[in-house]
């Protein structure tokens, strides 16, 4: 049986049956930071039925996988969630868990925190370990002008949310070992809370931005809506691509809030993403640094989004990506 006090933990969160990629990417981080200190990695799975979900955690580096199994979990709710968590936290007593910062997870990382009477950091974008298994996190600080990073270093366990396209999954090892215990509430809670319908969020038939391989993304500097809108000719080139925009552009209601990149909007690591007009506030740099490709256009050639991008062209977005537009047309036509 595999060691499971002090291990760093990981709350697995689905969505139509299927484990989110946010659930594999803190798996690899949790995997990545127990290695150092020779701790464990476990995953928490609530769900109505396991369906090989436990297996492929194991084959993405969970040494245990906690499931807790039934009809009454098929479906989230916090509630329940939170009940089984903390029940589980208090019997194992790990080091560290980790949720992600989706709105389920930031629902549910909250209330586990203050039912187990703990600290919690929310909306991290970096976690590292330090001595004796104290879990560093960072996250913006003061508006976002800063990253500040924090410790609990008298009480466990450590928890923190962390934002989805933050860290890299492991690659799946068909091979590897580890162990599954099914798990049964014992203090088992009625909820009050009743689902009487589901629908599916529309997002117009447009891909989510989180989903994108290229991303066009607008900042202030267009000026106004009618520029913003070349952007749709620069996206439509590539396949997989949306448009996002800065929280300024949001503001301005050029583009929609589901579609916002930055501290207050989504975290993103697409293959390809452009920064048009954008100044490159830390605020939006935490929600795109991880991107492979970043492209950045800006008239001011100190802007700080220069600092992160591996290309930068220094000009007017009005002037500049018309004739990238052609480039790229005449490059796909020859």
């Amino acid at each position: 049986m595999a060691k499971t006090e002090n291990a760093i933990w990981v709350v697995a969160q689905l969505e139509n049956d299927e484990t989110l990629g946010v659930t594999y990417e803190l798996l690899g981080q949790a995997r990545r930071l127990a290695d150092t200190v020779g701790q464990n990695t476990a995953v928490i799975l609530i769900a109505r039925e396991n369906n090989g979900h436990a297996e492929k955690l194991i084959a993405q580096g969970a040494d245990v996988v906690y499931t807790v199994l039934g009809e009454e979990y098929a479906d989230y709710n916090v509630e329940l969630y939170t009940n089984a968590i903390c029940e589980l936290a208090q019997e194992y007593k790990p080091n560290g868990i980790m949720f992600g910062a989706t709105i389920d997870g930031r629902d549910l990382a909250p209330r586990v925190a203050a039912r187990l009477k703990t600290g919690l950091c929310a909306d991290c974008t970096e976690v590292e370990m330090g001595e004796n298994g104290l879990l560093k996190w960072t996250r913006p600080a003061l508006g976002g002008n800063l990253m500040g990073t924090i410790v609990c270093s008298d009480i466990r366990p450590q928890m923190g949310s962390v934002r989805p396209k933050i860290f890299a999954p492991m690659e799946p090892d068909a091979g590897r070992q580890g162990e599954v215990i099914n798990y049964t509430v014992k203090n088992k809670v009625e909820s009050k809370v009743e689902i009487l319908k589901k629908e599916p969020l529309s997002t117009g038939g447009k891909l989510k931005i989180e989903d994108a391989e290229v991303i066009c993304t607008g900042g202030r500097g267009f000026g106004d809506e009618e520029s913003f809108k070349v952007l749709e000719d620069l996206a439509a080139l590539f396949e997989k691509s949306a448009i996002a925009g800065s929280r300024a552009a949001v503001d301005e209601k050029w583009v929609d809030h589901a579609s916002q990149v930055g501290q207050s909007g989504k975290t993103v690591a697409p293959k390809l993403y452009f920064a048009c007009a954008v100044s490159g506030a830390l605020q939006h740099i935490c929600g795109m640094k991880e991107s492979e490709v970043i492209v950045a256009i800006n008239k001011d050639e100190n802007a700080p989004i220069f600092e992160v991008a591996h290309y930068g062209l220094v000009g007017d977005v009005h002037v500049v990506i018309p004739k990238l537009i052609e480039k790229i047309k005449a490059y796909k036509e020859s």
